[in-house]
């Protein structure tokens, strides 16, 4: 057989969902209309989608963009995947990814990221995506709804902690669709949801790391006042400006913790 006959005999074949990838493919026609109408795209807009996995998303975004740019890191998608003439397929990990440099490749100043991220790498991609915030117009993710009521979560509430400060700091977001398992083939054995998130043009300018570090070690301990946890740390680096360490970490609102990042 030759080798375009042995690619034509894999697509045919039926894609089994892998466990190792987190694949669980979005399949309600329903829910798809509703996230393709939240995310409003236009033709001619920068868009990269990642993780399209079968496509679900894809074709009724491309068909409204006119091109659209997918992330795939699983091989057997990525071939099906660069059968439609309207995508430009990068088989990769998009942890990998520097996304300040595909907007460069797209000629274009800035890109619109969408996709039904992996549930057991989704922090790390949202963390990575904020090292690239500078050329993102907005994002909208289906993600594990505990993972997203935790992004958009209120100080003094149980949700709120480190992603919830590091995101906020940097995005306004909102929760805007509820997603059943039964949505999906195979059914994830946890609700769903779609975030979307969109860059804060007035976001102090702040150190990342540095925000980083003081957020990790405020919610290191949750449940104790940070003049244990918090306060220690800020003694060794002898801190003298004024911040209240005789409260929990979630009950310091975003904009403290970014002023204190800002007082090195």
């Amino acid at each position: 057989m030759s080798k375009c006959g042995t690619c034509r005999s894999k697509l045919a074949l039926k894609h089994i969902p892998r466990k190792r990838f987190g694949q669980h493919f979005l399949a309600d026609a329903g829910v798809i209309e509703s996230i393709v109408q939240g995310i409003d795209p236009r033709p001619g807009q920068a868009m990269v989608e990642i993780g399209p996995g079968l496509g679900a998303l894809t074709q009724p975004l491309a068909q409204r963009l006119g091109k659209l740019t997918v992330v795939e890191l699983d091989r057997d998608l990525a071939l099906r995947l660069r059968l439609k003439p309207q995508l430009n397929v990068i088989e990769a990990d998009v942890l990998k990814v520097d996304f300040v440099a595909l907007a460069q490749s797209l000629n274009v100043p800035k890109i619109r990221a969408v996709g039904n991220l992996p549930y057991n790498i989704s922090s790390p991609i949202l963390f990575h995506l904020l090292d690239c915030v500078d050329v993102i117009v907005d994002q909208h993710f289906m993600l594990q709804k505990e993972v997203i009521d935790r992004m958009v979560a209120a100080p003094s509430t149980g949700a709120y902690g480190r992603l919830s400060v590091m995101l906020q700091w940097r995005y306004a977001m909102e929760s805007f669709l509820f997603v059943p398992p039964e949505s999906f083939e195979p059914p994830p054995r946890v609700d769903s949801a779609v975030v979307r998130m969109v860059p804060r043009a007035d976001a102090p300018a702040v150190d990342v790391q540095h925000l980083s570090e003081i957020v990790r070690i405020a919610f290191s301990q949750r449940r104790k006042i940070l003049r244990h946890t918090l306060g220690k740390w800020l003694d060794e680096k002898n801190f003298e400006g004024r911040f209240d360490i005789q409260r929990r970490a979630e009950e310091v609102p975003v904009s403290e913790f970014v002023a204190l990042a800002m007082q090195k």
